[in-house]
């Protein structure tokens, strides 16, 4: 019997492209990893369109003794999911062979973060140069009106620096952010973001006022962007050289980094995880729960220092 495994693959990917707009390198990447299972079942003399649901559980074990990561067994799973799926919706086959296939263990990384001193000495960095009325001083307050602003909330990069310039006029401790979905959240300042970011602004109104051509901009930190406010990559950039001089390691230093070390830092000073899920903006707790293993190592701390068994354990020593 002709193996028509090349002719169906084709089909697929035409119909891929066609109805679901699949991209260039998308397609390739289907047809890299379709070609691949197709080698191996050839070795076990079994035709791709006809493999059971033991030969692609074969397929993805070898890929794991061969020290695949997770994630590229998942995408080749992925593949063969979408292929026979249309094998069957085509009526080309009478089951579907991978819907009793479990995805692959994905070991989630710990976030990257920074330690309370490291902040400190950023901080602490950029309120100095802050304080240096030579000129450029208007970028220095602004790196510091956004490093304490990170700081305080939380906040994504791209919710950061497009706040509106309507955030200079309000009054109070508390701020609101338009985030993913245009959700909005109540987040607290702290009483430093505060202070500098009504420095920023005075600054700012200054030298908007002594311009020769003053331009009104609707963003707290407006740049000559095509967005109008300041690029996420430009502060990235601008945060990376302030670590340098502040005796940091830049590869370990983003404004993401901080989002991490805002929550690591509340979880261990013993902040709710529901609380630290509200002030991140994530819609599901699961997003939150990387930082579990900060609630572990604070819930071992207390059982050390409250737990009575461990008290008299100690009286022992």
């Amino acid at each position: 019997m002709m193996d028509l495994s090349r002719a169906h693959v084709e089909s697929f990917l035409e119909m891929m492209s066609a109805e679901r707009g699949a991209a260039a390198n998308t397609l390739q990447s289907y047809q890299r990893d379709l070609d691949d299972i197709s080698a191996f079942l050839k070795g076990r003399s079994i035709r791709l369109t006809e493999a059971a649901s033991t030969d692609l559980a074969a397929y993805l074990a070898s890929l794991a003794r061969q020290g695949f990561k997770p994630s590229s067994q998942a995408r080749r799973l992925a593949a063969m999911r979408q292929f026979y799926k249309f094998l069957y919706a085509e009526g080309l086959r009478t089951d579907d062979p991978t819907g009793v296939l479990d995805a692959p263990k994905k070991g989630r990384p710990l976030p990257k973060t920074m330690g309370v001193e490291e902040v400190g000495r950023l901080l602490s960095q950029a309120q100095a140069e802050a304080d240096d009325p030579a000129p450029g001083q208007l970028q220095r307050l602004r790196m510091l009106a956004l490093l304490e602003l990170l700081y305080a909330t939380g906040m994504r990069v791209t919710e950061l620096v497009s706040l509106p310039a309507r955030v200079l006029d309000q009054e109070g401790r508390f701020l609101m952010i338009r985030g993913k979905g245009n959700k909005e959240r109540l987040v607290p300042l702290s009483h430093s973001a505060i202070a500098a970011l009504k420095s920023y602004g005075r600054l700012l109104s200054a030298e908007n006022a002594a311009a020769k051509e003053p331009q009104e901009s609707p963003w707290l930190f407006p740049a000559a962007s095509k967005e109008g406010y300041l690029p996420r990559q430009v502060f990235a950039r601008d945060l990376k050289n302030l670590a340098i001089r502040a005796g940091l390691t830049p590869s370990l230093i983003s404004p993401h980094v901080m989002r991490h070390a805002f929550a690591s830092h509340l979880l261990a000073n013993g902040a709710d995880l529901r609380v630290v899920q509200e002030l991140l903006g994530h819609s599901d707790i699961s997003t939150t729960q990387i930082y579990t293993h900060v609630l572990e190592e604070r819930l071992q701390q207390l059982v050390q220092t409250h737990h009575p068994l461990a008290k008299q354990a100690k009286k022992h020593e």
